[in-house]
């Protein structure tokens, strides 16, 4: 396999996975029509760099570490699990009735901006599925003689890409909903919905085996 035929393969397969719905996709969509398309994208940035994050652990090897380890898995699962729910029940529990989409009338635009890459972050590097799946997935497109470890990091950079341009797609599509979602009843339903989901994905984590 050449290198335009690595590229070309794992472009077409990191793209079939970034528009496969999960916890990335479902943030940026309830991030983009609660918050606004600013800290949507920044949600989104978060996810991103935590793959980028993911790729450079692989790159080095420190990522066969959470399939060779049960311990090591487990530990970052709960982690994973934990945060997942405790993200959920606060979009359940949440007694919020203001209808601004713009969350830095209630808090400083620092701290908005931050709140909103974190999550997206943290959400992407305490799954340890995504560290698993990059130790498996990321070496099958990688040419013969080709140095392992820069190259690796550039399949994580290109999926980082596609993720981008699907958060920027997500985030276009769902600014028309903006008029709908400023009626209180409306924003309290999908804070509730996503906060199920969340909540579900953390229990399914826990549930999972390596």
């Amino acid at each position: 396999m050449s290198i335009a035929q690595s590229l070309l393969a794992f472009t077409l397969a990191a793209g079939l996975l970034t528009i496969t719905p999960g916890f990335d996709t479902i943030l940026v969509l309830r991030t983009s029509t609660a918050d606004g398309p600013k800290q949507a994208a920044l949600a989104g940035l978060g996810v991103c760099v935590g793959c980028l994050c993911w790729g450079a652990i692989v790159a080095v090897g420190l990522g066969a570490l959470l399939t060779a380890s049960h311990i090591a898995y487990e530990a970052l699962k709960l982690l994973g699990a934990a945060y997942l729910v405790w993200l959920g029940l606060n979009l359940v529990l949440s007694r919020r009735t203001d209808v601004s989409l713009d969350p830095m009338k209630s808090e400083s635009p620092s701290t908005a901006r931050a709140n909103s890459f974190w999550r997206g972050l943290l959400g992407n590097l305490l799954n340890p599925k995504v560290g698993a799946f990059y130790v498996s997935f990321l070496p099958l497109f990688v040419p013969a003689g080709v140095p392992v470890a820069p190259y690796v990091f550039l399949l994580a950079a290109i999926h980082a890409v596609l993720g981008v341009a699907w958060f920027a797609a997500l985030i276009v599509a769902t600014q028309s909903l903006s008029r709908a979602l400023r009626r209180p009843s409306v924003r309290r339903s999908l804070d509730v919905l996503v906060g199920c989901v969340f909540v579900g994905m953390g229990v399914r984590l826990v549930l999972s085996r390596q």
